[in-house]
């Protein structure tokens, strides 16, 4: 950005940002329903515009209006309901118990608005990693900036257009751009950050959150395992992997990144597999091109970067079971199978982020778990296991910020589970109430009564009398 265009965007930037600060103030003491007719109103346009969103997502992805319905827009509208019928039990003071010291006190957490709220969203699912985000920080009643991904800008373009319509521009605002205006928008005092994208950024957003103390949400990935036992169906194994790993092209932060399968049923899953991904979009070379099921990958140098990735692997001796057909000019891979990867390939360090899946076998649950204990904490696991001692086993001596048993990427769609990573795929958590709590500060409120209260007893002049309380208390304290 030349000097002098960056100075006055800076301008008009602060300018909004101190609007943004002072309405921040007033949301703190309006009602629910003036948080629900917000709501209520971004549900509305939503449902209104429906076709236009598809049209944008599909001029950045090629993504069939039908997948843009059940992932981009559906678990919005979802969130949205969610937030309407639950809001005044959310913003209800929460009681708290009393400890037997604190006798005559009553004790609750009252939640608050942030203030002012930074979303900084990825291109991958433009619409609903953006507006989802958007619903949880309205229930909470904040002010928000929204920076969409400038590498969807027909999404882009579009978000923009649906905050002007729907919100004054001093509670939402968007601001449009690529990598040096994120750069100027983290450079102010926001009270809370949320971004989702890779880990890399996710560094720079909490080093700047940082110079300013505000607190972050950060949604990042990682290599997400999928552990197949040798009890299970394997056709739905088969069905429910093709689908979460090959549906937005691999560009699914919760896709399995690679599978790790018991040796004795690979075979007969990779067999399983490459039927239920011919079934879902094309059997064939030719298929695969036409498919109006299955989009492009978003950019050339997202395709560089996995075309590189699926050379090297080949070259490291990787066995293509499926696909490796690749055309730069339509950003296009067709969904691939590997197996014999190199545990020290690329492939294997770095998160695919793409329509490649590696299939590696184990001999026993140990060297399973050892595999994905090797690699940094992912932001899903996957467990296909018919026997309840696999699953809790496989749960107990792992970690990652969510898991999903007997199926893939599914458990993101229930807004009444927490969603988020733990250290390098994320830090805090989002949806539904969850999403609410993380846009708000949980305010700890106690009240005490007038007179004699049991607190008294740690006033000094320390008597005989306050050490004999003491001592029971402590006696109390080491056989509860």
């Amino acid at each position: 950005m030349h000097p002098e265009v960056a100075s006055s965007f800076e301008t008009v930037l602060t300018k909004s940002f101190v609007s943004l600060k002072n309405k921040a103030r007033e949301l703190k003491t309006e009602s629910s329903r003036s948080r629900i007719d917000r709501l209520k109103s971004l549900r509305n346009w939503i449902l209104e515009n429906r076709s236009s969103i598809q049209e944008a997502t599909y001029a950045d992805f090629r993504k069939h209006p039908l997948e843009v319905d059940a992932i981009e827009l559906f678990p919005v509208l979802a969130e949205i309901r969610n937030a309407i019928v639950n809001l005044d039990h959310w913003m209800s003071p929460r009681k708290v118990a009393t400890p037997i010291t604190m006798l005559g006190t009553s004790s609750y957490i009252q939640c608050e608005p942030r203030g002012v709220c930074l979303i900084i969203s990825p291109w991958n699912y433009p619409f609903l990693l953006c507006v989802g985000p958007l619903v949880s920080a309205l229930a909470a009643g904040n002010a928000v900036v929204l920076k969409p991904s400038e590498l969807t800008p027909h999404v882009s373009s579009l978000i923009m257009r649906m905050t002007r319509e729907v919100f004054d521009p001093s509670i939402v605002e968007c601001v449009e751009g690529g990598p040096s205006i994120s750069q100027g928008l983290l450079k102010l005092a926001f009270d809370h950050i949320f971004f989702t994208g890779s880990l890399t950024v996710g560094k720079v957003v909490m080093k700047a959150a940082a110079d300013n103390l505000a607190s972050v949400t950060l949604e990042l990935g990682g290599k997400c395992p999928s552990i197949i036992a040798d009890d299970v169906n394997l056709i739905d194994t088969a069905e429910r992997t093709a689908v979460s790993k090959f549906v937005n092209n691999g560009q699914t932060c919760i896709a399995p990144d690679y599978i790790l399968i018991d040796e004795k049923i690979a075979d007969k899953f990779i067999t399983l597999l490459i039927e239920q991904t011919g079934r879902m979009f094309g059997n064939n070379d030719a298929a695969f091109d036409q498919s109006p099921h299955y989009c492009r990958i978003v950019n050339e140098h997202h395709f560089l970067r996995l075309n590189n990735l699926l050379t090297e692997a080949i070259e490291d001796g990787a066995k293509v079971s499926l696909g490796g057909k690749v055309d730069r000019s339509s950003r296009f891979i067709h969904p691939t199978i590997l197996t014999q990867v190199s545990p020290s390939s690329r492939l294997m360090r770095e998160e695919i982020f793409g329509p490649i899946l590696p299939v590696l076998t184990f001999k026993s649950l140990d060297e399973a778990i050892a595999i994905v204990n090797a690699q940094p904490k992912p932001l899903a696991l996957y467990i296909f296991s018919r026997l309840k001692k696999v699953q809790q086993r496989i749960l107990r001596e792992t970690s990652s910020g969510g898991a999903c048993i007997n199926d893939s990427g599914i458990h993101f769609f229930q807004h009444n589970l927490p969603f988020g990573g733990v250290n390098t795929s994320g830090i805090g958590k989002s949806h539904g109430y969850y999403g609410f709590l993380d846009f708000s500060n949980q305010k700890a409120v106690l009240k005490q009564r007038w007179g004699f209260t049991t607190t008294k007893v740690f006033y000094p002049p320390y008597t005989g009398w306050s050490s004999k309380i003491m001592d029971w208390l402590f006696r109390l304290l080491k056989h509860s």
